[in-house]
């Protein structure tokens, strides 16, 4: 089970704001949707169950199946009920838990539960006191209503123990809008043990912030966006730093090739790169900045490297470093429009006093990638050498060297983001969902990539291609997004026609033309 997102044919065919808000937001959406669409909030409240209902029907589609509702008492177990009743309606048979131990329900969530008791072919069970829990099969579809965007602390009692028990059950578990017991951005001190584990996540229009975090997988699954039709006018008057990259985006950004283009007209970058023994990351990081369109390359690397890089990347002119092993002195870099640091450096003493002077000299954005990273982790004052608009591009640990360990990536997304604002620099926190954050503070999640590019040499590569557009003229928030979106593009199309266990790094080079040519 991988956290994937599975966007409706709604999101591709129409250029909307993918913003994600806080749980406090989508309740503020939610209410100017009611007062300005106009529409009730009980027509609100069918409208995104009949776009759950319709998901459930189209994707489990067994009608033996069994289908449990389990509903808390507020919207969210509202939007259960009149799913129940809609599956009802269209002949499933549906038993629905309504949680009402303090007599107390939300308006739509009462007139839903009403309507439930009049709809043929559902069982309602209104729970005051106590639960006999049903005795669910592996074939079971339960659905999990709960509680959603609202919640603020984490679930226990009685409610904790519905959580375990479904948890314990081997049936499939559809969570409405939010697995019940998950927080919408920061589950730091969430008592993770009570968070119902779905199986799928019907999410309303919008994602949640910590849908996007590798430690939610196991509650989250996969999880589809559902619109519902949320006020785009309302969506546009809220404030978020968090966006959600989309392709139509991505298109919009990239640039046709001039018709008289030349080499020379196409940038020239700089990538330093490659040691002794790691002469294969240098090859990487320079067919990736080829592939990626780029006019001229020049490789500065040491003389042990010279060969294999010369007959591996015959269309890159090669440097070679005064010390055979590592890069030991900086070459003039003010002649290239973009130079990459990093991919196969090492640490030596002599190759971290190099990396000084390119960061002294260096007017232009730099890439820095892997062992530049490290090095900066050890000399914390050089970032303040940093040319405004760099691009640091960090793996977790990469980035706990520079900004100290985080407990959750919650955190680490906040820390990356502080060091973005604070250096003047583009963050790019490399993983599922990689995280893009701007010197604004802005922080944009990339959708595209799988599991498959958790293999040597894949950070190379997105050097290489965001060094590579950088040196072609883009903006470094266009070389970034682009950059990560390509990258993230070639591996899915690689995974699907070589598997996720037979990715290699080079797959990504080999299928970055067909991702130029899907976006295009």
């Amino acid at each position: 089970m991988q956290n994937r997102v599975t966007l409706h044919p709604f999101y591709s065919s129409t250029l909307i704001n993918m913003k994600i808000l806080t749980g406090g937001q989508f309740r503020e959406l939610d209410l100017y949707t009611i007062q300005n669409e106009p529409v009730a909030s009980l027509e609100l409240m069918e409208r995104a169950s009949r776009a759950v209902a319709d998901e459930i029907l189209r994707r489990w589609s067994d009608p033996s199946q069994r289908v449990f509702v389990f509903s808390g008492p507020g919207g969210n177990g509202g939007d259960g009920l009149a799913v129940a009743r809609l599956l009802a309606e269209a002949g499933r048979e549906v038993t629905a838990y309504l949680f009402n131990v303090k007599g107390t329900l939300n308006p739509d969530c009462e007139q839903n539960r009403d309507r439930l008791l009049q709809t043929e072919g559902a069982t309602l069970v209104e729970v005051t006191q106590e639960l006999v829990f049903p005795e669910l099969r592996a074939d079971d579809l339960v659905i999990d209503a709960l509680f959603g965007t609202g919640l603020s602390k984490p679930l226990s009692g009685g409610f904790a123990l519905v959580a375990k028990r479904m948890n314990q059950s081997q049936a499939t578990i559809i969570s409405i809008d939010v697995p019940s017991g998950l927080m919408c951005e920061d589950n730091t001190y969430n008592d993770t043990s009570n968070i119902i584990r779905a199986s799928a996540t019907l999410s309303i229009q919008l994602p949640k912030l910590a849908f996007l975090y590798p430690e939610n997988q196991r509650f989250v699954g996969e999880f589809t966006l559902l619109p519902i039709g949320l006020s785009e006018e309302g969506l546009e008057q809220l404030k978020s730093h968090l966006w959600l990259t989309e392709e139509a985006e991505v298109r919009a950004l990239l640039r046709p090739r001039p018709r008289f283009a030349h080499k020379g007209t196409m940038g020239h970058a700089l990538l330093v790169t490659g040691s002794y023994g790691m002469a294969g990351a240098a090859i990487l990081s320079a067919r990736a900045a080829l592939r990626t369109g780029l006019g001229k390359l020049t490789l500065h690397l040491p003389e042990a490297c010279l060969n294999i890089l010369q007959s591996a990347v015959p269309e890159a002119v090669v440097q070679t470093d005064l010390d055979e092993r590592c890069i030991s002195t900086a070459l003039d870099a003010n002649g290239f429009q973009a130079v990459g640091i990093g991919p196969g450096l090492g640490r030596d003493p002599h190759t971290a006093t190099a990396l000084l002077h390119y960061l002294q000299q260096q007017e232009a954005p730099m890439v820095l990638d892997a062992d530049a990273l490290n090095i900066l982790s050890e000399h914390q004052d050089w970032l303040r050498l940093l040319s405004p608009d760099s691009i640091l591009t960090p793996h977790p640990r990469e980035l706990d060297r520079l900004v100290g360990h985080s407990s959750n990536s919650y955190e680490r997304m906040n820390r990356a983001r502080n060091l973005a604002v604070t250096h003047k620099v583009f963050v790019i926190l490399k993983g599922h969902f990689t995280q893009i954050c701007t010197p604004t503070g802005a922080v944009l999640f990339n959708p595209t990539g799988n599991p498959g590019m958790a293999t040597p040499g894949s950070g190379d590569v997105l050097t290489g291609i965001i060094t590579s557009l950088l040196a072609q003229g883009y903006l470094p928030i266009e070389a970034a997004q682009i950059g990560v979106y390509l990258h993230g593009l070639a591996g899915d199309l690689a995974a699907a026609e070589l598997s996720e266990e037979s990715l290699l790094a080079s797959d990504i080079i080999q299928f970055l033309p067909a991702a130029f040519k899907k976006l295009k």
